[in-house]
């Protein structure tokens, strides 16, 4: 494999990197988003569970490889991290989990409003105020750092599935 830098990578900015202010502005805005979530009753494997789905839908590879090692700590089984792409066709999530789930889809696509409204309603169904504001913000927030991600290229290195390294978030 060459180690040849095209054009297109050699103009990519880590900007993390270049603007450490922001980059840390944001983490600490993640920092306070998970304990909102958590003070709502919305676990750290929820949570991660939304990272990891709105990570799948931006296509965002070194979030899910953070993310998912992430999950799995916080003691997510591998075969529903294997599904999650598809949780609307198993029986393996909760309602609250559904509901956080299409809240952070909606929230991640900006999907039309009759969309928005059917997830919202369904959420009010089963979460409470608390809980639908944590999940709209981990949404968001995953949705910022993926931009970050992805317009920086960061990459995914071998050797991080094996359990080995922590997540940045």
């Amino acid at each position: 494999m060459s180690s040849r830098v095209t054009p297109a990578e050699g103009r990519r900015v880590f900007v993390d990197k270049q603007s450490p202010k922001a980059y840390h502005a944001l983490a600490q805005t993640s920092q306070a988003v998970r304990a909102v979530a958590a003070e709502a009753g919305i676990g750290r494997a929820l949570v991660e569970l939304i990272n990891l789905r709105v990570s799948q839908i931006n296509g965002c590879a070194y979030c899910l490889d953070v993310h998912t090692r992430a999950a799995l700590r916080a003691g997510e089984t591998t075969q529903r991290l294997g599904v999650l792409a598809a949780w609307r066709d198993t029986e393996l999530f909760t309602a609250t989990e559904r509901a956080a789930l299409a809240l952070a889809e909606v929230t991640t696509e900006l999907s039309d409003a009759d969309a928005r409204d059917a997830a919202y309603d369904a959420a009010r169904q089963v979460l409470t105020d608390d809980q639908i504001s944590a999940v709209i913000w981990v949404a968001v927030t995953i949705n910022a750092f993926n931009r970050v991600s992805i317009l920086s290229r960061h990459p995914v290195r071998p050797g991080h599935g094996d359990g080995a390294g922590t997540a940045a978030r």
